[in-house]
């Protein structure tokens, strides 16, 4: 009996054995256990370190040193030796000047007998067509517009009277310093600027009237001064309506 039931035991664990192949066999179960494990550890560090240091230090240092030293010494000497060889000029009537082109018509003469009057001529600038002469046989009259006297330079004698009036624009009579003698009077008057008489330093003979009027800027004193230079003349003196200064009333020696 034990035999028997040790039989039937040992049948059961073997039949039980089978039976648990049969089933996975029936399942038809493929456990594929498939681990993939896949670690792709891509680790990509771009680290892309641009450092574009551009320093550009242009330092132009353009120094340009022209130094252009021109030295024109132009020596413009204007003495155009004016030729002085035509000698007299005579005429029975008055002179008048109103253009340059009438005074260039006496360039060159070194008389003139006659009577010269130079009127209303602003164009006739300094007078310099009249550098030539050196003596009027009649009287000479300067009236408005005239701005020098500097073309009467070689002027030494004029025989019947000298005027000079009315040019507003004339500063001096430095052009006067060759003038010796006026046979008749000399007449200074209504020149607006003229301050001082000092260009007529050779002058030594007035024969009649002396008469310096009307000069705004000429002090009185300046006015009589002329007349401690004078050997001969005047016979009569008129020297009033100028600057008022130190000087006025009129010294007793300039009345």
């Amino acid at each position: 009996m034990r035999y028997l039931l040790l039989m039937i035991l040992a049948t059961v664990l073997v039949c039980g054995g089978c039976g648990d192949d049969d089933d996975d066999d029936s399942d038809g179960g493929t456990d594929t256990d498939t681990d993939t494990d896949t670690d792709t550890d891509t680790d990509t560090d771009t680290d892309t370190d641009t450092d574009t240091d551009t320093d550009t230090d242009t330092d132009t240092d353009t120094d340009t040193d022209t130094d252009t030293d021109t030295d024109t010494d132009t020596d413009t000497d204007t003495n155009t030796d004016t030729d002085c060889s035509l000698g007299e000029y005579s005429s029975v009537f008055n002179i008048y000047v109103f253009s340059q082109s009438e005074l260039a018509s006496l360039t060159g003469y070194t008389s003139i007998v006659g009577n010269l009057h130079i009127s209303d001529c602003p164009d006739c600038g300094d007078l310099s067509e009249l550098s030539c002469l050196t003596s009027i046989d009649g009287f000479l009259s300067i009236y408005e517009g005239c701005t020098s006297v500097a073309g009467l330079c070689n002027l030494e004698t004029v025989d019947d009277y000298l005027s000079i009036g009315g040019n507003n624009s004339l500063i001096n009579l430095d052009g006067l310093g060759s003038l010796v003698s006026v046979g008749g009077s000399l007449r200074i008057y209504d020149n607006e600027i003229i301050a001082d008489l000092s260009g007529m330093t050779a002058l030594v003979s007035v024969g009649s009237e002396l008469e310096i009027v009307d000069q705004y800027y000429l002090p009185d004193c300046e006015a009589c001064d002329i007349l401690d230079q004078l050997t001969s003349g005047p016979t009569s003196i008129d020297v009033h309506e100028n600057l008022d200064d130190s000087c006025t009333p009129v010294p007793a020696n300039c009345p």
